[in-house]
């Protein structure tokens, strides 16, 4: 039975051609990855290096612990950029998708800041170690699993928005319990996605390759392995993190 996950099994041809053909294949889909996997890593620096800077200006705290709009700014303004480019890729260049996901990259740092200010830098960089090591590990599998995980894909993506309906009641109720549960939770959902998202956006390649549209695709590809890893990083961090006193 042909494997599922590897669209050569519907190449035309034989022997050496069908053979020729496969290894193209492959070493398209292993650049196609590698750019997906060096803008999402890229993304990861810029913010911390953002976040970074923003921290040890001042500015973070004047800014996101002081009055005003501003904090508000910095705290959707990373929303608003995924829903245009998730909602306006057919629209958008393939520059107009890589500018958006730097200046993305470079917000979500502003964001991301106020982890900064609350846990100790030991325990950030521990945290950050932990989820690169995990997210690499679910992301090899992901992509060298022959297993069929996009039944999962349902499952997961309605775990996150009762995860967020959790937190968002959460805010309500201040439950340190039901904080560790919703953040146990996440750490699941997003290993599983990570794991998920892997490997739909190599089975993506086939459909993309040689088109307009790759270009896009790695720029997507790379936003939703950064949320993957974002987030992981996270909700692992309340359970590794140590406050400053």
């Amino acid at each position: 039975m042909a494997n599922w996950s590897d669209p050569r099994s519907d190449i035309a041809g034989f022997g050496g051609t069908t053979v020729a053909r496969g290894e193209a294949y492959d070493a398209g889909l292993r650049s196609y990855m590698l750019s997906v996997y060096n803008y999402m890593a890229s993304g990861v620096l810029l913010t911390g290096v953002v976040a970074m800077l923003f921290a040890s200006s001042g500015l973070a705290h004047q800014i996101l612990a002081g009055p005003g709009i501003l904090k508000y700014v910095i705290m959707f303004a990373p929303l608003l950029f995924v829903m245009t480019m998730s909602f306006g890729i057919n629209r958008l260049s393939t520059f107009a998708m890589q500018a958006m996901f730097w200046a993305y990259a470079a917000v979500m740092g502003l964001s991301l800041s106020s982890v900064l200010l609350v846990y100790t830098g030991t325990s950030v960089a521990q945290t950050f170690f932990a989820t690169a090591a995990a997210f690499a590990g679910l992301s090899l599998w992901g992509y060298t699993t022959k297993r069929d995980l996009s039944a999962f894909g349902t499952f997961l993506i309605m775990g996150v928005v009762g995860l967020l309906v959790a937190s968002l009641i959460n805010l309500f109720f201040r439950s340190s319990a039901m904080s560790m549960v919703i953040s146990f939770i996440g750490v699941l959902l997003f290993a599983g996605l990570t794991a998920y998202d892997t490997q739909k956006i190599k089975s993506i390649y086939a459909y993309v390759a040689g088109t307009d549209m790759m270009g896009k695709s790695v720029v997507m590809g790379a936003l939703n392995l950064y949320l993957d890893f974002i987030n992981m990083f996270l909700f692992l961090l309340r359970f590794m993190g140590s406050q400053r006193d």
